[in-house]
Order: C-alpha cells, then sequence, then structure tokens
C-alpha cells in the first residue's frame, strides 16, 4: 500500500471539486478524462467528498480508479455529509450536481454512514486519509464551534477508533479556515495526523496561516494538504476567489502579480504550486481541474525553474511574509 508520500508526483494530487460540477456542468466524458489523464501523468493521490456533487466527483474517481490495483494509489474523501435517495433543488456551489438531498451531520453514526456510502461509490474496501468537512466558520457563522464539538464527540472519535483498527490510515479537517485545524490539533483525546487546508495557504493568501497552523503543524508532526492553491481559481484568471466572486482589491492584487510573474517569465501558476509546497509542514497541493490540459500543465509547473529574483521582489513588495519559507531549488 503506498503511503501519501510515495503516492505523489512532484507533491502534486489531483483535487475533484470541479469534478463534481462545482460552477459547471461537467460531461461525463470531460470527467473520466481528466482523471484517466491524471493517472497517466503519475498522479496517484486523489482528493473527493461526499459533497462534491452529492457524490458524484466519488462516482466518477471510483469509475476511473477501480481498474487499477488498489495498493498503488492514495485516496482522501471526508464526512460530516451524507447522501439521501430524497431529491431536493440545487443552488450555490453545487447547483449541477446531482439532486439527491445531502444532509450535514457530525455525528457518530452520520460519520459511520458517510463512510459507508463512499466505499460503495469509490469502488473500495477502504480509505487511506478521512477529512472532516467544512466544521467551519464559512459554512457554518457563529454555530461553528457547536458544530466543531459534535464532531469532536462523534466524528473524531469514529475516525480515531478506525485509524487505530486500522479501516483509514490516517484523519483529520478539510476545512477553508485555519481556526478548526488550530483548536483540533490542540486536542488530547483525539489528534489529527494530517488536515486539508484549503485556500489559507497559498500565494495570495498565507499571512494568517502562519502565525498558528503552520508552526503547530510542523512542531506536532500534522501533515498538511493544500486545497484550493490557487483560491478558486482567482490567480489564474478566473472570476472567483475562494469560491465567491472576486472582489476588485483581489483582482488588483492578482494583475500586479502577474506584472511581477511577466518580468521573469514566470507564470502564476507555477508560483502558486511552488510556493504552496515550500513550507516543510505540506506534503501535498491538490489543485482541481475538469480539463486534462491542465493536469499536464500542473506536472510541468511544479517542476518549472524561477529565479530567485523573483521570490525576493514579490517578498520586497510584501506579496509574501517574510517568514514564509521559499523554494529551495529556484535558481
Amino acid at each position: 500500500m503506498k503511503s501519501l508520500e510515495e503516492a505523489l508526483n512532484h507533491k502534486v494530487g489531483l483535487g475533484t471539486a470541479p469534478l463534481g460540477n462545482m460552477f459547471r456542468e461537467v460531461p461525463e466524458d470531460e470527467a473520466q478524462t481528466t482523471i484517466q489523464t491524471a493517472w497517466d501523468q503519475g498522479v496517484r493521490y486523489f482528493d473527493t467528498a461526499p459533497f462534491y456533487g452529492a457524490g458524484l466527483a466519488e462516482m466518477r474517481v471510483g469509475e476511473v480508479l477501480s481498474k487499477y490495483n488498489r495498493d498503488d494509489y492514495v485516496i482522501s474523501t471526508k464526512v460530516g455529509r451524507y447522501v439521501l435517495d430524497e431529491k431536493e433543488e440545487k443552488e450555490g456551489l453545487f447547483q449541477y450536481a446531482r439532486n439527491n438531498k445531502v444532509i450535514t451531520d457530525y455525528t457518530e453514526d452520520a460519520t459511520e454512514r458517510s463512510i459507508e456510502q463512499s466505499l460503495e461509490r469509490l469502488k473500495t474496501d477502504r480509505l487511506d486519509m478521512v477529512f472532516v468537512h467544512d466544521v467551519s466558520p464559512d459554512f457554518h457563522g457563529e454555530e461553528w464551534t457547536a458544530k466543531f464539538e459534535e464532531a469532536r464527540k462523534g466524528a473524531f472519535r469514529v475516525l480515531t477508533r478506525l485509524r487505530e483498527e486500522g479501516v483509514i490510515r490516517s484523519w483529520g479537517l478539510g476545512v477553508n479556515t485555519t481556526e478548526p485545524i488550530e483548536l483540533a490539533m490542540m486536542l488530547e483525546e483525539t489528534q489529527p495526523d494530517v488536515c486539508l487546508s484549503a485556500t489559507q495557504y497559498t500565494l495570495l493568501q498565507h499571512e494568517h496561516a502562519l502565525q498558528r497552523m503552520m508552526p503547530t503543524a510542523e512542531k506536532k508532526g500534522i501533515d498538511i494538504v493544500v486545497g484550493s492553491p490557487y483560491n478558486s481559481g482567482v490567480l489564474l484568471g478566473g472570476d472567483h476567489y475562494n469560491y465567491e466572486k472576486a472582489g476588485p482589491e483581489i483582482l488588483d492584487r492578482v494583475n500586479q502579480l502577474n506584472k511581477i510573474g511577466g518580468k521573469y517569465d514566470v507564470p502564476l501558476k507555477a508560483a502558486a504550486l511552488q510556493f504552496s509546497t515550500a513550507h516543510p509542514a505540506v506534503k501535498a497541493v491538490i489543485p482541481g481541474s475538469t480539463h486534462p490540459g491542465r493536469i499536464i500543465e500542473d506536472i510541468e509547473m511544479i517542476q518549472r525553474d524561477i529565479p530567485k529574483q523573483f521570490w525576493n521582489e514579490l517578498v520586497e513588495k510584501g506579496f509574501i511574509a517574510e517568514n514564509a519559507p521559499l523554494p529551495i531549488h529556484s535558481k
């Protein structure tokens, strides 16, 4: 069975939220080709979740990966939501998802139910990593601490037991803010060993993560997987920032980064991937895509030579925090 380190091709895995029809409807053949291309390029780590399209992304991942030896790849999925046969109208991020109703629930029973469903959709008998999904202020507002407590008494304990039993290899949180991860790392009775931090440790946004989350993870030996390294695509010219429409201030910042990148012939995709993976706590970065060509590009960009002068200018102009680790292989 591959470990996460063994499964990584230059620290790049595949995030599959877009393959759950996030923002748009993705044709089945396009989704399958994207996953297959990732595999053909040597990607062996795939992250998914029941929330991504009401199980659609998991189904698509399972369809492709079930053709291969289970010991040859690593899967992470999430708990905190399970899917019903009952139908509902969709809106928001996944308005083009399957119309099955999705229930948010961090209790023990719901966690076990979620895992059973994921195993079925993924066509596998085991999971490598399981993240407690979105137990965070951006999804639950002021109620997030109550949801965290529900997860502490439910999902955290179930996943700790399953890890001890060898049913899963590791678990942690999968969230878009730093506070839940920081809180989970302080617990004594249930200790995560890997956490997925989306949008928070990127070229565009990382100062807050460097205050507590990243140093604590490094000190405790808790691995970090970086999700959404392009902040929902705005770093690559998209109009979404952290899953919402980007404002003029963010767009101006990206424009300034692009100008500096142009000066040194550095695409922001290369800079984003290499910056996020430069921190010693980060074990993987999982950009998401629905286009096969972009998977190939991701692999190329994380290997691209970037001059030290580029990084130095970003630090000097305040785009990168002075205490942020920089890629050591830059020329």
